[in-house]
């Protein structure tokens, strides 16, 4: 085969070069929304009926910050009651005993059914369907007026205006609600968790106390813990809501007392939102941190840091 027989050399390729893709929609979309932030902020500082001098000069009284400790309180202990309230239930709706899981169908069915706003009215009036609230041996009175003799087995009692206080009645509205909410947030988690990890713990020997604290938990908090952080967050919202019991002392109502005072209204409920604003994106960033805690192993990039921790040894 002679050389001019053999094939020639195929020319070498010449570079590509990469045009990327237009996208005109994204930027006159930006412009648009460019366009309408520049005429809210001009709106925001032009009109006069915002007042930010009041606003700055009134929303930061003595009484509006005793309204905001308040409502940070009604908020905690809202959502530690309604947290723990809310894992007895979750075990109540998991458990083996119908009797169990009828209750905590029928508690979570009523308390999800009835508005925040209705609880705390109701509660805030139920020195109306008892005076005294009493405790002791149940039936006694019944069962004295059968037997026809003299037997109070009352162990003591209390006034009802004395026990439910506007903050009790809101706390007990706030907190029975989200205990409702709670028990199912928790539940799913619990039920994210594959039981075959369960029934291979239980086959080690494991109590389900070890269980429950080393395999299920630990799992079961990546699904629980942001739908719980936006309960709070929607908590620390709602303790607007004891304003109409009424709670005196929390912050909407000594917004709103201040506004109807000097008849500026409309300030005030601007000085409201940005109250809540603020104290929301306190929230947020936190309900971040822990949310990145543990979601730690999870994840493409989480799993891969893991594998490489474990070739390493660092345990």
């Amino acid at each position: 085969m002679t050389s001019q027989q053999e094939p020639a050399e195929r020319a070498r390729p010449e570079t590509i070069k990469a045009v990327p893709v237009r996208h005109p929609g994204r930027w006159v979309l930006a412009a648009v929304l460019l366009v309408l932030a520049a005429q809210f902020v001009h709106m925001l500082v032009t009109n006069p009926a915002f007042q930010w001098s009041y606003i700055v000069d009134n929303a930061f009284r003595p009484p509006v910050i005793e309204g905001v400790r308040t409502s940070l309180l009604l908020t905690v202990l809202a959502m530690v009651i309604g947290v723990v309230l809310g894992v007895v239930l979750a075990v109540m709706r998991l458990s083996d005993n119908p009797i169990l899981r009828g209750v905590a169908w029928l508690y979570t069915w009523f308390f999800r059914a009835v508005p925040r706003l209705v609880l705390a009215i109701l509660f805030g009036n139920m020195g109306i369907l008892y005076a005294r609230f009493s405790f002791g041996l149940p039936f006694t009175e019944q069962f004295a007026d059968l037997l026809g003799v003299d037997l109070n087995g009352t162990l003591f009692s209390v006034d009802a205006r004395t026990l439910l206080t506007g903050f009790m009645a809101g706390l007990l509205a706030l907190a029975l609600s989200e205990a409702a909410y709670m028990a199912e947030i928790v539940r799913a988690g619990i039920l994210s968790v594959d039981p075959g990890q369960t029934e291979a713990a239980a086959a080690l020997g494991m109590s389900k106390l070890q269980i429950t604290r080393r395999i299920v938990l630990p799992q079961a908090m990546r699904v629980i813990l942001p739908p719980t952080g936006n309960e709070t967050i929607a908590m620390l919202k709602d303790t607007s809501l004891v304003a109409y019991v009424p709670v005196t002392n929390e912050l909407f109502f000594q917004l709103q007392a201040i506004g109807n005072r000097e008849f500026q209204t409309f300030p005030m409920l601007v000085a409201a939102c940005l109250w809540y604003l603020a104290l929301t994106s306190v929230l947020l960033v936190g309900q971040y941190f822990l949310e990145r805690r543990f979601s730690r192993g999870a994840g493409p990039s989480g799993q891969a840091k893991l594998r490489l921790r474990i070739m390493k040894g660092d345990h």
